[in-house]
């Protein structure tokens, strides 16, 4: 008997984002008293971003490798510049992307930006192990989380040379509005 997974299948006639983005209020709960989002409050608001874009974007729900593979993936370190505050009652967009993934680990970097996609807020690189729910240990990731991650890295990232700093350089400069003639 084959055993049939639910898991992330390509769709060869269907063109996937590397990159999602959601739109989000900066809650008053979440700020301190200078009206500033929390530091500890941008992951959540990065992780809650993520977890539905990829539900949408990809018919991926990472609950699906805990009870089909019985495996997850485990964060193992963060990078994060607070670049500008954002602020109680302010709408911002949340983007994420992969940027590198190798057998058994995970770059997924996050950043946000003011509404208008002008003013970058915060940029994070989470890095993530892929383990057995089972035993703990780092794992080689499956081979259809390996289809998903080949689909939807972000193409000619050079992540072994990158620098994190150079990297939010050059995200601001993306965002920069071009100049009117």
């Amino acid at each position: 008997m084959q055993i049939q997974y639910l898991m992330f299948k390509r769709d060869p006639n269907r063109i996937y984002p590397t990159e999602t983005e959601s739109r989000a209020i900066i809650r008053f709960q979440d700020c301190d008293p200078l009206q500033h989002l929390n530091n500890s409050k941008y992951f959540d608001y990065y992780f809650n971003a993520r977890e539905d874009q990829v539900a949408k974007l990809y018919d991926f729900n990472p609950g699906q490798l805990f009870r089909e593979f019985k495996t997850s993936w485990v964060v193992y370190q963060h990078q994060i510049a607070y670049v500008r505050p954002a602020l109680v009652s302010e709408w911002v967009r949340i983007m994420s992307r992969v940027i590198f993934y190798d057998e058994d680990t995970l770059v997924t970097e996050f950043y946000m930006t003011d509404d208008a996609k002008s003013q970058l807020k915060n940029v994070l690189w989470m890095t993530s192990k892929y383990v057995s729910v089972e035993t703990g240990k780092r794992i080689s990731h499956h081979p259809a989380v390996m289809e998903l991650l080949d689909t939807i890295v972000v193409p000619n990232v050079d992540f072994a040379s990158l620098q994190f700093n150079e990297r939010i350089r050059h995200i601001k400069q993306q965002l920069q509005p071009v100049a009117s003639i």
